[in-house]
């Protein structure tokens, strides 16, 4: 016969704040019992340390292990203490390791069987993890927007600086009009090489390089560099813009939650960066050394290289959905990756009525937007101060914001029709109506209407598309879209050189006309073919 001491409590006490049906156990007294070899069917006499008797009942076979593991043994001739858990298999339960666990309080059942607070502890696992993804998804969110803010920032600056650009370098309209034309090839460049480089390097890669080109490019431009060399600054600004603008609306459309409301507020950054460019550059347009707004723009870009490398740190984008919580799908798992991606997306036509609706969208807001301030100078006998209605356009990031609901509510394939026939209406009257003060705040609401069609577009695009490609079509969108950003603004120079700047608002009439024909052609739910 062996001598063990259990530990037992021959009193157990209910806390108040237990539920009815568990009790709190207190293992800390002992009782001492002699155990004969065998104890199949007998009961066993014990006497407590406070001079109680009790009875043992022999543990029946079937108590599992889950029930057994909390007994602790130990054998009085040898001193050593010998645990249950070292005698079952150890996936039997999970080991807590968390001190804060290990610290609550073991609950008895109603059976008087001591079992650790397991369900608790994976709620509590749970909502740390929950913590954890929302915490990565909001910093990646955050970096993306940041990078539409940058991007949002060039595009708003050339407008109110194209005057003081042409009496720095005495050259026409046709001339300074190159601006856009070489960041359009950039863009455009970036938008092909994007379907071979996210096969290759992925989405933090990709981010990284590009951010790194808009620095080059701002760097080249802050000392007033030859029209030349600020020629081919725009296009490295362009190649730059075209990389992270596919990939961050890629990233972005891929989300299974609330995709349509952080599209619009990935759009809105772009808004806000557009409406702040224009309010510094037009201050700079006063001073002499009007080039040292793009020093301004290298530190925005700066910081936008370091925030993609520290949030991103160059993972893929399946890698980052995972860590943002988001179990992969089908563009994740959609099949042959390795197949021609090139003719893949150009099989679908449904992409080519997108991108021309892109072109002529971009072309337009791009076009009113570095055009206006000149057309109110000159055709409103405003002075350089005209260069805050481009803000005002600009204000697009409101539209974005405040008509999510609206454009909701209406249908977002309608709603395109709706908010393009009002800005016909309003462009309308800037053309006939001269008067700065009207002008001004009829182009402004332009700019609120035409906001919300580019996140609708390519929200559009995600439902209507193959999730698998939605990152490289969306790429190519995005750049035959900025070709438009390049040819309807080059259009307009050689036409305000033959007939004057005044031919600024037909050339913007009939393309907003084009854009509710060619949204016509764009199906309202993917086609099965």
């Amino acid at each position: 016969m062996s001598s063990f001491s259990v530990a037992v409590k021959p009193v157990v006490e209910r806390p108040s704040h237990l539920p009815a049906d568990e009790e709190a156990v207190d293992l800390s007294e002992s009782i001492d019992y002699t155990a004969p070899p065998s104890r199949q069917g007998r009961k066993i006499s014990a006497s407590a340390d406070n001079g109680g008797t009790y009875e043992l009942h022999p543990l029946p076979e079937y108590f599992t292990e889950r029930a057994r593991r909390p007994s602790v043994l130990r054998n009085d001739s040898t001193a050593d203490t010998i645990t249950l858990k070292d005698l079952v298999p150890k996936q039997s339960l999970p080991v807590l390791e968390d001190a804060h666990l290990k610290s609550r309080i073991v609950t008895a059942t109603s059976t008087g069987v001591a079992i650790p607070a397991i369900h608790h502890r994976a709620q509590i696992i749970e909502s740390e993890r929950s913590k954890s993804y929302r915490r990565q998804a909001n910093l990646q969110f955050a970096a993306v927007c940041w990078c539409f803010f940058l991007e949002g920032w060039n595009d708003g600056t050339t407008g109110p600086l194209i005057p003081v650009i042409q009496e720095s370098y005495h050259i026409n309209f046709a001339i300074v009009s190159l601006l856009f034309v070489f960041n359009c090839i950039g863009f455009v460049l970036g938008a092909g090489t994007n379907i071979y480089l996210n096969e290759r390097y992925g989405f933090g890669k990709i981010m990284f390089i590009g951010s790194l080109f808009q620095v080059v490019s701002y760097a080249m431009e802050s000392p007033h560099p030859p029209f030349p060399v600020m020629v081919m600054a725009y296009a490295l600004a362009g190649f730059g813009m075209s990389l992270q603008n596919a990939q961050s609306n890629g990233l972005v459309g891929s989300l299974k939650e609330h995709k349509t409301t952080k599209l619009n507020m990935l759009h809105a950054a772009y808004g806000v960066g557009a409406f702040i460019s224009p309010l510094v550059a037009t201050h700079f347009s006063y001073e002499r050394h009007w080039s040292y707004h793009f020093i301004i723009s290298t530190g925005i870009a700066v910081s936008n290289s370091v925030l993609l490398a520290l949030v991103f740190r160059f993972k893929t984008q399946e890698v980052l959905l995972a860590e943002a919580g988001q179990a992969p799908g089908e563009s994740d798992a959609a099949g042959s990756r390795g197949a021609n991606l090139y003719s893949s997306i150009l099989n679908i036509k449904d992409v080519h009525f997108l991108a021309v609706f892109a072109l002529i969208y971009i072309g337009t807001e791009v076009t009113l937007g570095g055009w206006i301030v000149t057309f109110i100078i000159n055709e409103r006998e405003g002075g350089k101060s005209a260069g805050y209605v481009s803000s005002g356009f600009f204000g697009l990031t409101l539209g974005r914001l405040c008509l999510i609901w609206f454009s909701k509510k209406v249908g977002e394939h309608r709603v395109i029709f709706v908010y393009t026939l009002l800005a016909i209406a309003l462009e309308l009257t800037v053309w006939f109506v001269p008067s700065i003060i009207e002008n001004g705040v009829a182009i402004s609401f332009v700019g609120l209407l035409l906001g919300p069609m580019f996140p609708i577009l390519v929200v559009h695009a995600t439902r209507i598309l193959p999730a698998w490609l939605l990152t490289e079509s969306v790429g190519w969108i995005t750049g035959i879209g900025m070709s438009g950003s390049a040819a309807l603004p080059f259009i307009t120079g050689l036409l305000a050189s033959r007939y004057g700047i005044r031919s600024l608002q037909p050339l913007v009439v009939s393309m907003m006309c084009t854009l509710v024909g060619v949204w016509a052609l764009v199906p309202r739910t993917r086609r099965v073919d």
